[in-house]
């Protein structure tokens, strides 16, 4: 009998077209702007047992292609994970195709603040070991075992008591241009990397009420779990993330309490939550927050450059990516090897420019 995997693979090899985008960047550009079509962009997430997640994968590519879906989409044995835009007139038969699959029925989808921006170019479906880079031996504590979910109106009751902690369980490149008042916003560069270290911010107050955020929750199921097994005793975590909180304050008239943009990983890199401009430019210090990776490809640090400076530093960095990104590919080649560039030392860029202490 022939194993699981070994069909996959067949099945991956018979249909590799209908499985990956092979487009170019400017091509996937072109064709959405001929397009014409008003799109949606959300995310979603559902922990749940997968058995064979490849051809899941498969399954819903080839389903989701033919509905105009683009994006990121991650699936593993634990569950799914998907930020995407499709057109708005397909949202309803989006919504029937997740109908069809058991686990995913009656799942939240989390439209975006500004759901029309344009976000996605293709559409990915990578299978992962987790739907969420965590680091962390699952089969070590109960996964189950979560914090309770806040709606907006119990987070803004909750925060205005002197003694709760909000902590931001973003990327530091996430909360610098937008968090919520008063949070804790460690500097981590990654999910994996977080845990243990807001584990150690919090260690002498396991028992005082704590909230958790991300974007749109899937990094605080995960983290809750892990803090309650630690010994954390009243964790909660921000029903939906970002995203949900807004819109319920929205649809509410509640005090929205997040300041700036929320930070998201598609085309946009942000999007406007309050008109406050919370952060600065890491180059001359005027307030923005506009993100921009390096345009030096061998840095490629996101960093944050107002307009004035991206003229002048062509969205470089620094001085030694801009000088490095004009030299001839010959004159790259021959350096490279004896430069190191501030996507590799971004803690020490900052520093030497003052922005960390």
């Amino acid at each position: 009998m022939t194993e699981p995997s070994l069909q996959l693979e067949k099945r991956t090899t018979m249909y590799p077209k209908e499985l990956r985008n092979l487009l170019s960047k400017e091509e996937l550009e072109a064709r959405l702007a001929e397009e014409g079509l008003h799109r949606t962009t959300l995310s979603f997430y559902r922990y749940a047992h997968i058995e064979q997640p490849g051809l899941f994968r498969n399954q819903i590519y080839t389903r989701w292609s033919q509905l105009g879906v683009l994006g990121r989409i991650y699936v593993a044995k634990e569950g799914i994970n998907g930020q995407i835009s499709l057109p708005t007139e397909k949202l309803d038969d989006f919504r029937n195709a997740l109908e069809e699959i058991p686990f995913l029925q009656n799942l939240r989808l989390n439209i975006a603040i500004e759901a029309e921006a344009k976000s996605f170019l293709k559409l990915k479906i990578k299978v992962r070991q987790k739907i969420v880079a965590d680091g962390l031996d699952d089969d070590s504590f109960d996964v189950t075992r979560r914090g309770s979910h806040l709606d907006a109106q119990a987070v803004n009751h909750l925060m205005e008591k002197d003694e709760t902690i909000v902590v931001d369980m973003r990327n530091y490149y996430e909360s610098e241009v937008g968090h919520f008042e008063g949070a804790i916003t460690p500097d981590m560069s990654t999910f994996r990397e977080g845990l243990p270290m807001v584990e150690d911010l919090l260690e002498d107050q396991k028992d005082k009420d704590i909230i958790m955020y991300c974007t749109g929750g899937i990094r605080c199921e995960k983290a809750s779990a892990y803090y309650l097994h630690k010994g954390f005793e009243k964790v909660h975590m921000i029903d939906g993330g970002i995203i949900e909180y807004t819109r319920q304050c929205e649809q509410q008239g509640l005090e929205n309490k997040f300041k700036g943009k929320n930070f998201v990983f598609d085309e946009r890199l942000g999007e406007r939550i309050s008109s406050e401009v919370i952060s600065n430019c890491h180059q001359c210090g005027k307030p923005t927050d506009r993100q921009i990776d390096c345009a030096n490809i061998q840095c490629h640090l996101l960093f944050i450059q107002c307009e004035e400076c991206a003229e002048k530093m062509e969205n470089c960095c620094s001085t030694k990516c801009r000088n490095f990104k004009n030299l001839s590919r010959s004159a790259q080649a021959v350096q490279l090897p004896n430069i190191r560039f501030n996507g590799k030392e971004r803690k020490a860029w900052k520093k030497e420019l003052g922005l960390l202490t």
